[in-house]
């Protein structure tokens, strides 16, 4: 007789496995159209599984689906900042945001799909999930800078290059990661310096900043 070839054998998923199989999904259909356009059984055609199975981890729906997978990718971000607080500011910076740079060219519909979050579905869910993200990289950055009390113009300038970063990768990913990534970095590490260095004009508490910044360079 000749031997059957072997069937792979099925393997039931943990839950933590098809959780995240639906988050996936979930996020990378959510990142090319709005929200109320997405159905679960979208989701499910995604996903490769049956419409009752996503209700059975969402019982909430597409809402609970959608802010889980929101806080998926921002759970994600958030890391990008953490940084240990050593060695030249500058150099800290590069490293954050190579990691930041990374999330958006490996998730590119997560990270889509999240920044689109705060403004398309306006709940108070979504947007406090999108809003903790930018809060977290600029309480990161205050830290580098040793900053306890930054005043009003220091705190608007962080928060502005922020929001820049987030334009920049969102354009970035329209022109097919265009320039290369390490380029994108440094020049968004140079803005950085160049905001703080137009804040240094008016406030001094940015003027002593960037003049340590730039005996580092």
């Amino acid at each position: 007789m000749t031997p059957q070839a072997s069937t792979p054998a099925y393997r039931r998923l943990s839950v933590e496995e098809r959780r995240a199989q639906l988050l996936d999904a979930a996020l990378a259909l959510f990142a090319h159209r709005p929200p109320e356009e997405v159905s679960l059984d979208d989701v499910a055609e995604q996903a490769g599984v049956s419409r009752p199975l996503v209700y059975r981890y969402f019982p909430g729906g597409k809402q609970q689906l959608y802010e889980a997978a929101l806080r998926s990718a921002a759970d994600e971000l958030r890391l990008c900042f953490d940084e240990p607080r050593e060695g030249p500011l500058l150099a800290r910076l590069t490293r954050a945001l190579d990691r930041y740079l990374a999330f958006v060219d490996e998730h590119d519909t997560g990270f889509s799909a999240l920044l689109r979050g705060g403004s398309v579905v306006e709940t108070s869910r979504t947007t406090a999930i999108v809003d903790g993200v930018r809060r977290a990289a600029a309480e990161h950055i205050m830290s580098h800078l040793g900053v306890d009390e930054p005043g009003p113009r220091l705190r608007m300038t962080v928060r502005m290059w922020i929001t820049a970063v987030e334009a920049a990768s969102l354009i970035w990913l329209d022109e097919e990661k265009q320039p290369p990534v390490g380029e994108l970095r440094d020049w968004l590490v140079e803005q950085f310096v160049a905001v703080l260095s137009v804040t240094a004009r008016r406030d001094p508490l940015t003027a002593t900043l960037v003049e340590a910044l730039v005996a580092e360079v």
